[in-house]
């Protein structure tokens, strides 16, 4: 190991080859994946078998369903791959490479040749044999070295240092290579002045930034690994991805979204159905696991839930291995017991949704100091309590204080308390009906783009952010977010002191104001606002 740069390590240094090692979360994705199919649905998965053909997977990207692969997801690389509709593994390889500063150039030009062969043309039609499987354009810096070779009379040395100057970007070093290529291509190549123009215009174009094969391939590879694991066994790889993103508030949301769209139901957790870490469960009323595979849905882990830590949440998930499903609330609190059940891990568990299938949540929370006491006084092995609940199977209000339920709003606002973001539902929801009958929605407004036409928007209060003006006055940009989409929604310092007070993040408000454009982005002047209501 050493402590020097990379150019001291390298040829210009002391000589040494210098490795770039990357640490990439998708292999650990991909093989929790596997171990997950096999414990399911006891099927060995081997990469190195793995057919590289599969309709499947070509059919979801050109769909354009890309989220959660590897390279070949994002807004632009989804437009290419559905205009491209890739066939096989070779065009993602290229997607890849060429899916970069400099090369990304070409991609149209290599989408219209792959959809009609009739469009191929070479520089000189002896390049066939190096770019034919390209479609006749550059995508590697392996054909440059070829070309070189053959056409400007490079060795193998010298082209290796051709392509060394491309890497590096170095105008002098390119400057010095034009010269020694093209009277090369024009003496041993007899390539024409036209000809030796276009190609070095497009070796320029490709200097960019330019892959080799290997590396392509390398990340062409994993790219269609994952894209195989999301098209053919969608909810565990999911779930995986879920959970290698844990703790990324933004990226679970997203993750979350997407399964949403794929069909896959994600559940908030389950005292007894949910590990430690996001999980696939099987149908409940399927005879096997594998009479569910396509049907499964994901729930939320207990180390996902804020306050909950991960050594209560392994005694919990080996003593329902052990002893079975815990039955009531009295059954989990005898059984898991002693300091890791403290006040903060209950209240999270409540909180969370993880004890609904055992008791009502407003009913153990009310009760939470009796519960906590039961715990304590069980773990202490006082005698004097047989049981708070009597001999009981479940609790009952009975046995319990009694109170009101908790309203769905305050439910949901604890899910994105203490998990990051709603999963039972959107506070949205209770007007569902009238969102949908307007037919006008943020999407639409910013879609238009017609700036200072007035837009009444309602939306879910995402984020409130005050400044203070260069005279002093406050003012605030907040973010509103509806199900489709969300937009900025600017209040200027009077508008702001009238409505700060309903601001308020997870409220359900509409906006009225005019649209508005600054760099590109597109905002909401407003001009008044009201809390939604039923009315």
């Amino acid at each position: 190991m050493t402590q020097n740069d990379m150019h001291a390590v390298g040829e210009d240094g002391v000589g040494l080859l210098k490795f770039d090692f990357l640490g990439l979360k998708n292999l650990s994705i991909m093989d929790r994946t596997i171990e997950l199919i096999h414990k399911l649905y006891d099927e060995e998965i081997d990469f190195v078998k793995i057919p590289l053909d599969d309709k499947n997977t070509y059919d979801m990207l050109t769909r354009g369903e890309t989220e959660a692969t590897f390279q070949l997801n994002g807004a632009g690389m989804t437009r290419f791959l559905k205009e491209l509709r890739p066939t096989n593994i070779n065009d993602i390889n290229a997607m890849v490479a060429l899916y970069r500063p400099g090369p990304m150039a070409f991609i149209p030009d290599f989408i219209e040749r792959k959809n009609n062969p009739k469009k191929v043309t070479y520089i000189d039609d002896r390049f066939k044999d190096i770019l034919e499987p390209t479609f006749g354009i550059l995508i590697y810096q392996d054909d440059i070295m070829m070309i070189a070779v053959q056409f400007a009379g490079y060795s193998w040395g010298e082209a290796d240092k051709f392509r060394k100057a491309m890497g590096k970007k170095i105008p002098e070093l390119m400057a010095e290579q034009k010269i020694n290529f093209e009277k090369g291509c024009k003496e041993v190549g007899g390539l024409s002045d036209k000809q030796t123009k276009d190609l070095w215009d497009s070796i320029e174009t490709f200097a960019a930034y330019g892959f080799n094969k290997a590396h392509a391939a390398s990340y062409g590879r994993i790219a269609y690994l994952t894209s195989y694991l999301k098209a053919n066994y969608p909810a565990l790889y999911m779930s995986s991805v879920l959970t290698a993103d844990s703790g990324d508030v933004d990226k679970i949301a997203i993750m979350v979204e997407e399964c949403k769209r794929m069909g896959i139901e994600v559940l908030p957790p389950d005292i007894n159905e949910s590990f430690s870490e996001f999980a696939a469960i099987p149908e409940s009323n399927a005879a096997s696991p594998k009479e569910s595979k396509g049907k499964e849905k994901i729930r939320f882990g207990l180390t996902t839930i804020k306050n909950f830590g991960e050594g209560v949440s392994k005694e919990i998930t080996q003593n329902r291995k052990e002893k079975g499903k815990f039955k009531s609330i009295e059954d989990f609190l005898t059984r898991i017991v002693g300091r890791n059940m403290n006040r903060k891990s209950l209240e999270a568990l409540i909180k969370a949704g993880a004890l609904d299938s055992l008791e009502d949540r407003a009913l153990l929370l009310h009760n939470i100091e009796s519960l906590l006491k039961f715990s304590k006084d069980f773990s202490k092995g006082d005698s004097n309590q047989d049981s708070l609940f009597g001999n009981l199977d479940d609790v009952s209000g009975l046995y319990l204080e009694k109170t009101e339920p908790i309203p769905i709003e305050q439910k949901l606002n604890w899910e994105k308390e203490y998990l990051g973001l709603f999963i039972s539902g959107n506070p949205l929801d209770q007007y569902k009906e009238f969102l949908e009958s307007r037919g006008k929605d943020i999407k639409e407004a910013k879609k238009n783009k017609k700036v200072d036409t007035v837009h009444v928007l309602p939306g879910l209060v995402e984020s409130v952010r005050e400044i203070l003006t260069k005279k002093g006055d406050k003012m605030a940009f907040v973010k509103i977010k509806d199900y489709d989409d969300e937009i900025e929604c600017v209040f200027f310092p009077k508008v702001y002191e009238t409505y700060k007070q309903m601001l308020i993040n997870e409220k359900c408000v509409v906006v009225k104001g005019k649209l508005n454009e600054r760099n590109g982005d597109l905002s909401i002047l407003v001009d008044k606002m009201k809390k939604l209501s039923d009315k």
